[in-house]
């Protein structure tokens, strides 16, 4: 099985909705099995900094499929939940990017692994090194992101309403 995390992003309409229809929708793929969830993250928006605030997490999944499966699973759900890529780090109602999946490397025109510019983002490295904090990463500065809530499990997650 692989292994791999996934950044979720939302700064539109209901953030948190956004994120838990994100999270069934990877469940309801035969193929991939979420296994823990990171808190969720209110964050002060980058780069195009004249919009709402977001709602972040990361994800920790487990699946047999390769990353350009993945990826185009993550694309897909940002589709189906109506994301547009008008503004660069511009407002979106949705945003999947695979962080790690193992300890890959890869670097072609449409996926690039580990995610180049996760370093440079507390959004999602504070998520992520909740969830493993075994990750040789450098603590990120924690300007700009607030814990919103913490979830002791993604099916407590996805239940709450």
């Amino acid at each position: 099985m692989n292994k791999s995390y996934v950044s979720l992003g939302s700064n539109m309409g209901d953030r948190v909705g956004m994120l838990r229809e994100a999270i069934r929708l990877l469940k309801k793929h035969p193929a991939i099995d979420v296994l823990k969830i990171s808190s969720l993250y209110e964050t002060d928006p980058v780069g195009f900094t004249e919009q709402d605030a977001f709602m972040n997490m990361v994800v920790y999944l487990q699946t047999n499929l390769s990353a350009f499966k993945l990826l185009e699973i993550c694309q897909d759900i940002e589709r189906k939940l109506d994301r547009k890529r008008e503004i660069r780090w511009g407002p979106r109602t949705i945003d999947l990017d695979i962080l790690l999946y193992n300890q890959d490397v890869l670097e072609t025109e449409n996926l690039v692994i580990p995610h180049p510019r996760m370093h440079e983002r507390a959004f999602v490295l504070v998520p992520l090194l909740e969830l493993d904090p075994g990750q040789d990463f450098v603590e990120p500065q924690r300007e700009g992101i607030e814990i919103w809530k913490t979830y002791n499990s993604v099916e407590s997650f996805l239940l709450e309403e």
